[in-house]
């Protein structure tokens, strides 16, 4: 049996999206004393739900964009994150399954600025919005870290080469 205390001893499934119009993404950018750090828009799979359904959910809440406003979602990278993180509870194995749409600049213009996430004091964080070409997300300190294989794309549309991508460790990533 396994140790519930034990670190990676749960697994939660995050589904997330890389949002394009044109040549830009959407990344939330959240600014700490450590420093900014950026995020592909999605979150956590909640129990029993569906993994379209929280992708759905989560792209409404963070982005306010209802995914009937945009290309198909397509699966493109899966990640496999075991980083030690910190806090009293014991960090979990993290799959990231990072989907890729298209919206029109006509939709991007309606779509939120800002994104509140709760914390576990009830309090929330600031995340802004920012667009980036996806050329440059190779050098931002971006989580999940997709940005090299985001860059590798000729176009935004281009098929990708491989959707597996090396795993997130303590070797790779340090928790901010």
């Amino acid at each position: 049996m396994t140790d519930p205390t034990a670190p990676f001893s749960r697994v939660k499934i995050r589904s997330g999206a890389v949002v394009f119009c044109g040549e830009d993404v959407a990344l939330i950018r959240r600014d700490r004393p450590t420093g900014s750090h950026y995020t592909a828009p999605g979150g956590n799979v909640r129990p029993g739900e569906d993994i379209h359904e929280a992708l759905h959910r989560e792209l409404a809440e963070e982005l306010q964009l209802d995914l009937d406003d945009a290309t198909p979602p397509e699966l493109c990278w899966i990640q496999d994150q075991m980083v030690v993180r910190p806090g009293p509870t014991p960090p979990p194995r993290k799959i990231h399954l990072i989907f890729r749409c298209h919206i029109t600049p006509e939709v991007r213009q309606r779509l939120a600025t800002v994104e509140y996430d709760n914390l576990p004091d009830g309090g929330h964080e600031l995340g802004v919005i920012e667009w980036v070409n996806y050329r440059k997300t190779a050098t931002l300190p971006l989580f999940p870290l997709i940005g090299p294989a985001l860059t590798a794309l000729p176009t935004p549309g281009s098929p990708t080469a491989n959707a597996w991508l090396p795993p997130i460790t303590d070797n790779n990533y340090i928790w901010k």
